[in-house]
Formats: C-alpha cells, sequence, structure tokens
C-alpha cells in the first residue's frame, strides 16, 4: 500500500497458480511448456509416486495434469485430499483414471484431449485390419521359424479389405476418422453410437444389428459405467462366421475372457488388441501365445504427430486457466472458466 497526495494506493500480488502434473509425463517436458507462464505459474511434481505421494501433492495443488495410465487415479479420497483444486487435465481422451462423478460434486471441471490422437489411431485401426484380413502375424511368425507355409497361409482364406462390411462402435473423433479411412478403401461402414449423427456418410445401426452385421467390428467407444462388458459373450456370439475384432478403445468393452471365448470357438478369426483389461498384460496370459491374436502396447495413439498434438492441447488449456481464459473440451458439463478455491 502506498499513499501520495492524499490518495491511497493499494497494489496486491496476485499468487502464482499450483500445477500439479502427475507421470508419466517427464518433468522436463513440463517444465518447457509451463515455462512461458513465468510468475504467474508454479509447477510442482508428486515427490513419490504412490498413493501418500499424490494425497500430499494434491493437499495446495489447484491444476493437476492427471495420470493417464491410471497408477495414480484421482478418485474421490484424492478428491477430497485436495481442498483448492479448480481445474483437472488430462492429457488423454479418456478420463477413466478419474472419478468424475465426484470431481463434478465439487464443481471442477474436467478437460481431455479430444481429438488429438485422432488420425493416428484411426490408422493404426485400418492398419490393424489389413493385418488380420491378409494374416500378416501367422504369416510372419511362421517364416521366422524356419518355414514357409504359402499353402497354409492360403487355407486361411486371406481376404481384401475393401469387400468387408466395417462395423465401428462409437463416433467420436476416431470413431468418424476411423469410418471416413474405411470408406475411402471401398468398404461398406455401419456405425453406432448412443446419439446418431445425421451428417455421418456412415450408416447408422442399432448395437445388435451393427454387431450381427459386420464382418469387422472397430471398437472406439470410451470406457464408461455404460460401456464397461458391451461387447460382451451374448453380442460377440451375434458377429457372422470368421468375424474379425479391433480394439482401439479401453480393456473391458470387450472383456478379455470373452474374446478368447470367441476365437476358441471359431467365432472370431482374429483379433487385433491395443487395450487389456489388465495393463500391463500379465505374463503368460493366453492373449499373449493365441495364433490368432495381434496385440499391441496400449500404442495405438502414439505417432510423433499425435504426441506433439497432445502435448500442445495439454499447454494451451492449463495455459489458458491461468490467463482466466475458457478452457476446452470440459466433459463433465461444469463451467469452463477456471475459478480458485
Amino acid at each position: 500500500m502506498r499513499s501520495m497526495f492524499g490518495f491511497t494506493w493499494r497494489f496486491e500480488m496476485t499468487a502464482p497458480w499450483r500445477i500439479l502434473s502427475l507421470p508419466p509425463i517427464g518433468e522436463d517436458i513440463v517444465w518447457g511448456l509451463f515455462a512461458p507462464l513465468g510468475d504467474a505459474a508454479e509447477v510442482r511434481f508428486a515427490a513419490t509416486a504412490d498413493r501418500a505421494g499424490l494425497h500430499a501433492a494434491l493437499a495446495d495443488a489447484e491444476i493437476v495434469i492427471g495420470d493417464f495410465t491410471g497408477r495414480l487415479r484421482i478418485d474421490a479420497a484424492a478428491v477430497a485430499a485436495a481442498p483448492h483444486l479448480a481445474f483437472v487435465q488430462m492429457p488423454a481422451v479418456g478420463t477413466d483414471s478419474l472419478d468424475v462423478a465426484a470431481l463434478t460434486a465439487r464443481d471442477v471441471p474436467v478437460a481431455n484431449a479430444a481429438g488429438f490422437n485422432r488420425r493416428g489411431v484411426a490408422e493404426w485401426a485400418v492398419g490393424a485390419a489389413f493385418a488380420l484380413c491378409r494374416n500378416l502375424a501367422w504369416g510372419d511368425r511362421r517364416m521366422r521359424e524356419g518355414g514357409w507355409p504359402q499353402p497354409e497361409l492360403l487355407a486361411l482364406r486371406p481376404r481384401e479389405l475393401h469387400a468387408q462390411r466395417v462395423g465401428i462402435v462409437g463416433f467420436g473423433a476416431i470413431g468418424a476418422e476411423s469410418a471416413r479411412l474405411f470408406e475411402a478403401l471401398g468398404c461398406e461402414v455401419s456405425y453406432w453410437t448412443r446419439r446418431p449423427r445425421p451428417e455421418a456418410s456412415a450408416t447408422y445401426r442399432d448395437l445388435d444389428d451393427l454387431v450381427a452385421s459386420s464382418d469387422v467390428l472397430v471398437l472406439a467407444v470410451p470406457l464408461t459405467d455404460e460401456t464397461r462388458g458391451l461387447i460382451g459373450p451374448d453380442r460377440l456370439a451375434l458377429l457372422p462366421d470368421r468375424a474379425l475384432l479391433v480394439n482401439v478403445a479401453r480393456g473391458g468393452i470387450a472383456p478379455d475372457d470373452a474374446v478368447l471365448a470367441a476365437l476358441d470357438s471359431g467365432r472370431l478369426a482374429g483379433a487385433a488388441l491395443d487395450v487389456f483389461d489388465t495393463e500391463p498384460l500379465p505374463d503368460g496370459h493366453p492373449l499373449r501365445s493365441h495364433d490368432r491374436v495381434l496385440l499391441s502396447p496400449h500404442a495405438a495413439g502414439g505417432s510423433d504427430l499425435s504426441q506433439l498434438n497432445l502435448v500442445a492441447m495439454v499447454r494451451d488449456n492449463v495455459s489458458a486457466a491461468v490467463r482466466g481464459e475458457t478452457v476446452r473440451n470440459v466433459i463433465n458439463g461444469v463451467d469452463p472458466q477456471v475459478k480458485r478455491r
């Protein structure tokens, strides 16, 4: 406070926003992202990557960049341990590592990085479908073992992707981009989502009808209480003979044991799985040795361009919160104007 010519001037320094960044994003990357904010933000990290470290770090955190692996899940107990929490930014599309209901009850906006990897994941889905149609992984394994499996490979009845009916479960950014790419290859594409898209060029079908009419079924729907087990044994039994499954969504939507049973029964001719019920996939899990499964370590969205898109979206949204601007991609209906607590 300062007095001059009978007037009193009051200067108040605004405290820096306290940003907590959780693993696995590297600390050097985070420092670089928010260095331009200068004194307006203070970046912090949990002292230990466990529940105790998380709760201690949340005690005075205002903005949190979440852990997309789910190891440091922000559950109801973590929300209760964060009295100043004003905004959560997920560096991912999925928000299943958060208790969104608990955050919403506290009026905390939750944002994801919707669309950052749409092209990368869609290309993986198409590439995986190609690989399944032509049994590329199977042939590669036999060749590496010293064989020349030409007759056996032809006996598996390789097929051309353009002639397959493709069904896509979920029609967000990834589902829509997948549909566009499959259509460009000449595939007949249908989709299911809770809210049909009148503008979509693909054909909308009820879920059971979609499953029953899909030679290639692509899962691209978020994991929620409603979608867990969505493609279970009963729906897998609806698939046409020799159908193929491509899962770029989340483990648990098509449970691993249900997929294994469909493979063993012959209902599924093959599956390309980027996600699993438990990650990492346990050693010795039957999927690891199944001959008609293409495995990937939850890396469908891991292209260079996708990662650049991700860090830019996280940087821009957190910086907007610090500057008092509206944040984007809020998924829980809370006011996108971030307010201090």
